[in-house]
């Protein structure tokens, strides 16, 4: 990455970790999930509306490193209008893709912070959907 261009992001990662985009409590909604990394201190909260096995809005609510809560902001962007299974599949690679760096295995936890919590929502979502059908 150009000089320049790791400026650029940096400075993209610090206007969504300062001004993040759906930032808040999601009234109303189908699940939340929360997620502590005790090595750092970080902690999100996601809040989501799920119709037709979509997921239609999803907000967040957390504190922590720059890394975490652009992460949260930007994976709220990219996941919403996604069909659940394809939610589930993301990985540490989704990370990279977003935040357009590598992070070593402690930055990592970081970033990965917001997805673990959304997947376990949606796994949660997803058991009491299929409890309610048995």
């Amino acid at each position: 990455m150009k000089k320049i261009d790791s400026y650029l992001n940096q400075q993209d990662l610090l206007d969504h970790a300062k001004n993040p985009l759906n930032y808040g409590v999601l009234e109303k909604c189908d699940f939340t999930s929360g997620e502590y990394n005790p090595s750092c201190g970080d902690s999100v909260s996601i809040y989501g509306i799920v119709s037709n096995n979509v997921l239609k809005q999803v907000r967040f609510e957390g504190k922590g490193c720059v890394l975490s809560l652009a992460m949260a902001s930007k994976l709220t962007e990219y996941v919403t209008n996604l069909q659940i299974e394809e939610i589930l599949q993301l990985d540490e690679q989704i990370v990279e893709k977003l935040l357009r760096m590598h992070l070593g295995p402690n930055r990592m936890q970081c970033g990965m912070l917001s997805v673990i919590a959304l997947q376990k929502g949606l796994e949660s979502y997803k058991n009491y959907k299929n409890n309610l059908l048995q």
